[in-house]
């Protein structure tokens, strides 16, 4: 083991100790059995092990921080759940560390083990690769060890780890957004952007599919645009969509940002919203609001959404008995983005 990765909690791994217990023989406390300090000194000597000015001072006392790992405080949607978090956090009497990984995963490891480095009470990640379809088995060995010691809270999931989870339910998501474009009429609906690798996305397609079906409605490949989740993908794949013989006459983007160069591209090819074609969204983050038209989106009310996830952190901390997996019932927020279908 390198000597520069190795931490306190390494050594009380090894060791078969806590944290606590390493802590205690780091400062010549007396209140540790002569087998567990013999198991610890030894490792010690053998990585030389120097701990740094925080692990000298760990002790079975809480540091009231919460760990928060973010994908990217750039996209709205992490910057209001971020938002609500801290805001949520501070009523608990819990200051907030938050790191974002920035679609880098040895930054992503980096500031997972600078959290618990730091002795955060516990872990809430948003995004990263807790949102793969297919979990990391590396990262997940990560995420474990760290959750043998501190709680560890996902708005996503990380199969073959014991996390805490709180979803969006994205099937009952999808099925609002049906039953209200099938009431405006609409028959030829297509679904924008995002990639079928993120679970959320997966699940969203999946669901597109089953309900094109229940609702009759013929299924055409073309009307699913995979694409990433940024403006340019909502304009690329609105412009394919606006170039079929046969256009959708309402679009599901699979979030603000898709939406937002979804209307972009439907301004520049004379095409108007939502007269000609209605646009649906995902996230109902403030970029619904200064939108034109204002977008008719999906809103996990982040507040709510922020609470939830402080209040699963805190209760984990004090031993609370909670389920390790909830949902978050979404809703939809209409504003001036959709209309009854017109035939083309």
């Amino acid at each position: 083991m390198d000597k520069k990765e190795i931490t306190i909690y390494d050594i009380a791994q090894e060791a078969g100790v806590s944290p606590a217990t390493v802590s205690r023989v780091l400062t010549k406390n007396a209140a540790v059995s002569p087998a567990k300090r013999e198991a610890v000194e030894g490792l010690i000597r053998k990585y030389k092990f120097r701990p740094n000015a925080m692990a000298r001072s760990l002790s079975d006392t809480k540091t009231k921080i919460l760990g928060l790992l973010v994908a990217d405080i750039r996209n709205p949607y992490y910057a209001a759940l971020s938002v609500a978090c801290e805001e949520a956090a501070n009523q608990q009497g819990y200051t907030v560390m938050l790191c974002n990984a920035l679609s880098d995963n040895r930054l992503e490891d980096s500031n997972l083990e600078k959290m618990y480095e730091q002795r955060v009470d516990a872990v809430i990640q948003i995004g990263c690769r807790a949102d793969d379809l297919v979990s990391d088995s590396a990262y997940a060995a990560h995420v474990n060890r760290i959750s043998r010691t501190i709680p560890f809270i996902t708005t996503g999931k990380l199969d073959g780890t014991d996390c805490y989870r709180l979803n969006i339910d994205d099937v009952a998501s999808m099925r609002m957004i049906f039953e209200y474009l099938t009431s405006l009429g609409h028959r030829r609906i297509a679904l924008l952007g995002g990639q079928k690798k993120i679970q959320s996305t997966y699940d969203k397609w999946q669901q597109y599919i089953y309900l094109m079906g229940k609702y009759e409605l013929t299924f055409h490949e073309a009307y699913l645009q995979e694409g990433d989740y940024s403006e340019k993908a909502g304009y690329r794949c609105m412009l394919e969509l606006l170039e079929l013989k046969k256009p959708p006459t309402a679009v599901i983007a699979v979030n603000d940002f898709t939406a937002v160069g979804a209307l972009k591209a439907a301004a520049e090819k004379g095409v108007q919203v939502p007269r000609d074609i209605s646009i649906i969204s995902f996230d109902n983050t403030f970029l619904s609001e200064i939108s034109t038209p204002k977008l008719t989106s999906v809103d996990y009310n982040y507040a709510a959404f922020g609470q939830r996830l402080i209040e699963i952190a805190v209760k984990a901390i004090q031993n609370q008995k909670i389920p390790k997996e909830q949902l978050v019932t979404p809703t939809l927020v209409i504003r001036d983005s959709c209309t009854q279908a017109q035939e083309r």
